[in-house]
């Protein structure tokens, strides 16, 4: 399943870049993160709880951000497993400059097995927007009381 778009922040460039990369904050940011423990730079092991119809559950995972070029962009690769199946994918993210604020564009593929595969696309596709919604959402908040 590809995904893709966009997300403006109210936050220049250099700022929203610290943001992604610091551990804490991708901790706060990411919907259901119960912990997210750096093993070494730029690799991390993921705790998620989800409670979103049937990708609900509990998840271990991993998760790596490579090829960084910052502050302009990066890519993030991960996978989990959890009761409701697997996931497993990776996405391009650029950072781009517009005046005071950031736009964020994102492309990807993700791969879902076990019983979320048996979901459907379109159900999966909804879930993944709702969560990366959260997500900016939540980084935007952080952005704004981290000043």
């Amino acid at each position: 399943m590809k995904i893709e778009g966009t997300y403006t922040f109210s936050a220049p460039q250099a700022r929203v870049w610290e943001v992604l990369n610091t551990p804490k904050h991708l901790q706060e940011a990411l919907p259901g993160c119960e912990k997210l423990e750096e093993r070494e730079p730029g690799k991390f092991d993921v705790y998620l709880k989800i409670g979103i119809a049937a990708v609900k559950g509990s998840y271990k995972g991993k998760m790596e951000i490579a090829d960084a070029e910052p502050p302009h962009r990066t890519r993030l690769i991960g996978e989990g497993k959890g009761l409701p199946g697997f996931v497993k994918g990776e996405a391009l993210i650029q950072l781009t400059p517009q005046d005071q604020n950031t736009l964020i564009s994102y492309q990807g593929d993700v791969q879902v097995g076990g019983l979320l595969a048996g979901v459907g696309q379109r159900m999966i596709g909804g879930v993944a927007k709702m969560l990366l919604e959260h997500f900016f959402k939540n980084m935007e908040k952080i952005l704004k009381l981290a000043g």
